[in-house]
């Protein structure tokens, strides 16, 4: 790097962090604002508060290091604003390269020795592929097939953390938060990104929250799109099938309302759906991901409707796609998905939307490997 771009380099980052500065509160949060940014960036053996003070101010590690322990974990900023802020600083540079075209919901864990930090449980850990003592944040980005960039964070309170006063105690859960499962939280984040009016983009989410009819449900209702992965025993209605009309009323009574199955109409789960398709449904399609080189499967869709306890409804809910993927020399197909897109779109740009979310993925390796979100 020449003396020009490291001064360039100086100069963008002392102007990011003097935005961040403007929401933090106090002036004298702006110094351990400063050196907690830089120490993020810098080659630190792990991005901790301990190396952190050495490596920004070796003089005197023994009071930097109180100073940002203090500033991470006792000074009460808004992490709302300060997102609100990078967002407003980071997305014009983002658009500049193409418009939003997705947001992602997602969860990360991070793996913990100690059970004193907020909603640490032994829980499912992406990062360790099991169950494992961790905690686990919620997220929404917003994407193109250039950059994302997280907008929406909250850790996960798993039910029987917020249930313990002793941990809320000492952990300083503030009163108001109390338990809601993952989709909730997500959906909350979704709500908030519009009301904040950022720009809209169809949203993506995998399997863990795509199997939730809820979430789904209300995501719809806000008048957004979505592609949300689902398990292989996901039930749906296939074309020309459904389920029955509620039952004639007899005269007496509640007038029924409530639609119906039986042993001849009954629906049948996505993988047997799959497996029943002609050869001709199939079709190669590559798709970017990540880098320069496109990725090829072979994908099959169909318009369905999701049958999921809608005996309890009173009319079937509305035609969507399915997206199925197979790779070649796979015994079954891999993956599935649900989707609003609309009916027009062509099949290419719906495996293209689908498989967007390869960028939180790599965005979340990249947190944790350059700035240390561990």
């Amino acid at each position: 790097m020449n003396h020009r771009s490291a001064d360039n380099s100086k100069s963008r980052f002392a102007a990011y962090v003097e935005g961040l500065v403007s929401v933090i509160g106090h002036a004298d949060r702006a110094g351990p604002l400063r050196d907690y940014c830089l120490g993020l960036i810098m080659p630190c053996e792990r991005e901790s508060v301990e190396p952190m003070a050495a490596v920004t101010a070796p003089d005197r590690t023994v009071a930097q290091h109180q100073s940002l322990l203090h500033f991470v974990g006792q000074s009460p900023w808004s992490d709302e604003k300060v997102l609100a802020k990078v967002g407003e600083m980071v997305l014009p540079a983002i658009e500049s390269q193409g418009p939003i075209e997705a947001w992602i919901i997602d969860d990360t864990g991070f793996p913990k020795k100690g059970e004193h930090s907020v909603g640490v449980a032994r829980q499912y850990c992406g990062q360790l592929g099991k169950r494992e003592n961790c905690q686990v944040a919620v997220s929404l980005s917003l994407a193109n097939h250039l950059a994302s960039l997280p907008v929406a964070w909250r850790l996960y309170l798993p039910k029987e953390r917020a249930a313990d006063l002793e941990h809320r105690r000492k952990a300083g859960v503030p009163d108001e938060i109390d338990f809601k499962t993952k989709p909730e939280i997500a959906l909350e984040q979704v709500k908030a990104a519009l009301k904040a009016g950022l720009s809209r983009g169809v949203v993506l989410m995998d399997a863990g929250y795509g199997c939730n009819t809820d979430l789904r449900t209300g995501i719809s209702a806000l008048a957004l799109t979505y592609v949300a992965g689902i398990l292989p025993n996901t039930t749906v209605w296939t074309p020309g099938t459904g389920p029955l009309p509620p039952k004639k009323w007899s005269g007496r009574g509640q007038r029924p309302r409530r639609l119906r199955r039986d042993d001849k109409h009954k629906p049948i789960s996505v993988e047997e759906l799959a497996l029943s398709l002609p050869k001709r449904s199939w079709r190669r399609i590559e798709w970017r991901e990540g880098t320069a080189e496109r990725l090829s499967s072979r994908f099959a869709r169909v318009r369905v409707r999701v049958a999921h306890r809608d005996y309890a409804l009173t009319e079937s809910r509305p035609e969507e796609w399915l997206l199925i993927e197979w790779p070649e020399g796979e015994e079954k197909p891999a993956k599935y998905w649900l989707s609003t897109l609309p009916k027009n779109i062509s099949f290419r740009k719906l495996v293209d939307l689908t498989k967007l979310r390869w960028r939180i993925e790599r965005d979340y390796q990249e947190l944790k490997q350059e700035v240390g979100l561990l």
